[in-house]
């Protein structure tokens, strides 16, 4: 049976393993469902339409399923799901979907989510990224797996953060990112590959010379972006390193896909 401090407030039609534990001072609302192991420490509020998995740890004063920031929200039961090991900070928010999108916010594994963290409506968070202090992310943003986002940065609506990217501290996003991309400051421009990231997460030293040589048909050819998935094309043609050759498909569909253009 779960583990439920007498000063907390449980809706008794919400979901929870038993496993669970929630400290003092929560509020639980009725459309919850919470997974095995997962702590909820003091002052917490899930509500909303709200799905978390195993082993998540949320702390003090943050709100995770709560109502879109946005004024055409009109309390339809749009949802947030939540997957498995996320570490969740203080006075973090996480709001539910609108159906101006696909009426749901989506947080995957293993997330570092640092104090006062922001994710707004219909967002999409990969796997393994970290955010740090006050980051806010406006609606309808997507974050790949492995980005590091540093304190105070700000992502604008809409935008597409790649695979592996380094955003430093501070930085205004109004662009998509390219996968495995440094980038930096008010507005955000591209500070060259995140090669450290990519070697703490093992990628090979082919993978690594093939991103290399994309960035540079990218960012250095003069190309269009036409011109630019046409010379990537012929680049993945003469790789035989499989690992390099899913690097640079990636880049070139992110490129091909951006509707926003990519932070140059």
């Amino acid at each position: 049976m779960a583990t439920i401090h007498p000063m907390s407030i449980v809706d008794p039609r919400a979901e929870i393993a038993d496993s669970v534990y929630i400290g003092p001072f929560c509020t639980v609302g009725p459309n919850v469902k919470i997974g095995e192991g997962t702590w909820l420490q003091s002052h917490v509020v899930v509500d909303g339409v709200t799905e978390i998995g195993r082993n998540n740890k949320i702390y003090a004063g943050a709100a995770v399923g709560i109502e879109p920031q946005d004024k055409k929200y009109a309390g339809e039961p749009t949802r947030l799901i939540i997957g498995d090991n996320n570490v969740i900070r203080e006075n973090c928010t996480l709001s539910t979907g609108t159906i101006q999108d696909e009426s749901v916010t989506i947080v995957g594994n293993n997330n570092l989510f640092m104090a006062n963290v922001h994710i707004a409506h219909d967002c999409r968070i990969g796997s393994g990224t970290i955010m740090a202090n006050n980051v806010g992310l406006a609606g309808h943003a997507h974050v790949g797996d492995d980005a590091v986002i540093g304190g105070q940065a700000g992502v604008h609506q809409f935008v597409r953060i790649g695979k592996g990217v380094m955003i430093a501290g501070g930085s205004m996003i109004r662009q998509d990112v390219m996968p495995y991309t440094m980038v930096a400051g008010h507005p955000a421009s591209s500070m060259g590959l995140n090669l450290e990231g990519m070697k703490r997460h093992q990628y090979t030293r082919e993978a690594m010379r093939a991103v290399r040589e994309v960035y540079k048909i990218i960012f250095r050819g003069g190309y269009t972006v036409v011109e630019s998935i046409e010379k990537i094309n012929e680049f993945i043609q003469q790789l035989e390193d499989e690992s390099a050759k899913q690097c640079c498909c990636l880049m070139r569909d992110f490129l091909q896909e951006s509707k926003r253009g990519v932070t140059r």
